[in-house]
């Protein structure tokens, strides 16, 4: 356990090179990494998404693809295509930008929904989908997608099938006046990025999970998350709740805090520090509940309240 936990860690430190103060959220992407997981990160342009994903491409010695979306992206971009070779005789793949280790999606909530759609078989299924031939990803394989705040100009909502195959939903914000401060000091001597190293290959993030995989939960910890999601279909203020892929989801990134966390168990803290961020992004709210993230925040804060957390011997 302190193995994994030592590499976590080196792995995290490589990338707060290049991203300054914001410790949590590059805690929990890691998490979605380990827990085979994609992440959505949902900011205002210019906060370091971007730099954030290319950072753990670095670290995590991912082959990294990027694509800015706008509406005029097809979704033979992403796939590939087939082009016919006249001295083969034959079509020839040529592949997309899917076929890499960690997908860039910048602004995917700029682009036309079937370009957005594209992506689905490769996030589900591991694998995309050119002239009736089903060709897989390279793996590991995670997608890392950014969108701009519903309403911004040129943006659309992502469909719900497509938010609810996102393990975690995370914004950056502003950073802290001193990590500002540091962050400007570290442009004027150079590019942050270029002081990132590799902390871990293919072989070792695979290890990693693995590790994670088999990080025990106790039936009372399950049947609690069970509960939990249960009461997201149940409440009023919830028009449509979680879906068995956020049960999967939920317990899988606990598992990795856990392992994160030096355990080899699963505890409900794990679970409800994760709930949130895991969860919200992928139910749909009554008119009359809150609409902002922080009364979305509050109102799953109620709905864990009302239900108790196993006490653990």
């Amino acid at each position: 356990m302190h193995t994994e936990q030592t590499l976590i860690r080196s792995i995290l430190a490589q990338v707060r090179k290049a991203v300054r103060g914001k410790d949590q959220v590059l805690a929990r992407v890691l998490l979605s990494i380990l827990a085979r997981g994609h992440i959505l990160l949902e900011d205002i342009p210019g906060v370091g998404k971007t730099t954030m994903a290319l950072a753990f491409s670095k670290a995590l010695d991912l082959r990294c693809q990027r694509v800015q979306f706008t509406p005029d992206v097809m979704p033979s971009d992403l796939t590939g295509f087939s082009v016919y070779n006249q001295d083969r005789r034959g079509f020839e793949y040529h592949p997309g930008a899917l076929m890499c280790n960690l997908f860039l999606a910048d602004e995917l909530n700029r682009a036309t929904s079937r370009t957005q759609s594209a992506l689905l078989e490769a996030m589900e299924e591991g694998q995309v989908t050119v002239d009736g031939v089903s060709r897989p990803v390279p793996q590991p394989f995670v997608v890392m997608a950014t969108q701009n705040p519903v309403g911004a100009a040129g943006t659309q909502p992502l469909p719900d099938s497509q938010l609810d195959r996102f393990t975690i939903r995370l914004s950056l914000g502003y950073p802290s006046r001193q990590a500002e401060f540091d962050m400007v000091r570290d442009r004027q001597m150079g590019n942050p990025l270029h002081q990132v190293q590799q902390a871990v290959d293919h072989t070792g993030l695979e290890a990693l999970r693995r590790a994670v995989d088999q990080v025990y939960v106790s039936d009372d910890v399950l049947s609690y998350l069970l509960e939990l999601i249960d009461a997201t279909r149940k409440n009023p203020h919830i028009v449509q709740g979680a879906s068995p892929r956020a049960t999967l989801a939920l317990t899988h990134i606990s598992q990795a805090m856990a392992l994160a966390s030096d355990r080899d168990y699963v505890i409900p803290e794990d679970i409800q520090a994760l709930f949130y961020d895991v969860i919200a992004h992928r139910l749909l709210y009554a008119p009359q509940a809150a609409q902002t993230a922080q009364g979305q925040r509050e109102l799953l804060a109620q709905l864990m309240q009302g239900v108790k957390a196993p006490r653990l011997r």
